[in-house]
């Protein structure tokens, strides 16, 4: 099932559901109930209306999303977490963009469509759930069709993700730390990890393994990015056991390995410099020996 499946009055339900999350706002998993559709701002810094940083075809991501068109990314200013390392802190720390109507959201993603992206890649979505899922009731009756990816860093509210289940058809998370105490102390988020599986399975349980049509387009399933960080403060080693245990060995996993000290991660010596190629090659070799088997290697 996909959003385009859906009757406009379900997704109208949706809609209406996820609005009045803002009330008292519970939408990610800071959980900081503030009202922001009275404008109160809570960790995200977002009111009633989403900021948006950019939009366009975006080269950069998975060969799966990519294809020849690009994959049509919306960056969405603020966010979630507040990583340390932030390589986008421009857009995610300082807030670069402005507020976006949900018309001129829907706009971006029917322009998206029309210039050729294979999908549409909300990247930082975790706290603007109910601003996306209203613009895309206003794209669909417009003719929006090109499949949806959630891009999010892992910190995520299962009830949130509920009221995208048949909407989004291909999630992203990038699980950034295998224990909970990292994600507090480089990323301002309590309880990472735990938050992460709980809402990594349910991801899972929406859309399953990865499925590629016969172009080499990903359009259905669950893509898992991990990024190595120096001193294996990202823990990898749980991160791929639960992959591979508790989601799926046919888990499509990108490990990356372009981390290097942005931000503020020149005050945490543990993060003040880049990964080596034997942390990288380290981090490979424990995914595999995990026993997964969809291993992405950048061509």
């Amino acid at each position: 099932m996909s959003y385009r499946d859906f009757s406009i009055e379900e997704l109208s339900r949706r809609v209406k559901k996820a609005i009045e999350l803002l009330s008292d706002c519970a939408v990610c998993a800071q959980e900081c109930h503030v009202n922001r559709l009275k404008g109160e701002r809570g960790f995200c810094r977002t009111g009633r209306y989403a900021v948006v940083s950019s939009w366009g075809p975006h080269f950069g991501e998975e060969d799966v999303l990519v294809g020849t068109h690009g994959s049509g990314t919306i960056f969405f200013a603020y966010c979630n977490m507040a990583c340390r390392f932030c390589q986008n802190c421009e857009i995610s720390h300082y807030g670069e963009g402005r507020e976006m109507t949900p018309r001129e959201l829907a706009d971006i993603m029917l322009e998206l469509q029309q210039i050729g992206c294979h999908n549409v890649n909300l990247v930082s979505p975790s706290h603007c759930v109910p601003q996306i899922l209203e613009a895309l009731e206003l794209a669909v009756l417009d003719g929006l069709k090109i499949p949806l990816v959630y891009n999010t860093g892992g910190y995520d509210s299962v009830q949130t993700l509920k009221l995208l289940d048949g909407i989004i058809d291909i999630y992203m998370p990038d699980i950034k730390f295998g224990e909970n105490e990292a994600g507090k102390l480089y990323a301002s988020a309590p309880g990472y990890f735990t938050v992460a599986k709980r809402a990594v399975k349910e991801m899972y349980r929406q859309v399953g393994d990865l499925t590629i049509d016969e172009r080499g387009l990903a359009i259905k399933g669950l893509i898992v990015r991990h990024l190595v960080l120096p001193n294996d403060l990202a823990q990898t080693k749980e991160v791929m056991k639960f992959l591979a245990e508790e989601i799926s060995p046919n888990t499509f996993v990108n490990i990356m390995d372009q981390y290097y000290p942005a931000h503020k991660a020149w005050q945490y010596p543990a993060l003040s410099r880049r990964i080596t190629s034997n942390e990288y090659r380290r981090a490979l070799e424990i995914a595999k020996a995990s026993g997964l088997k969809r291993i992405y290697l950048k061509k």
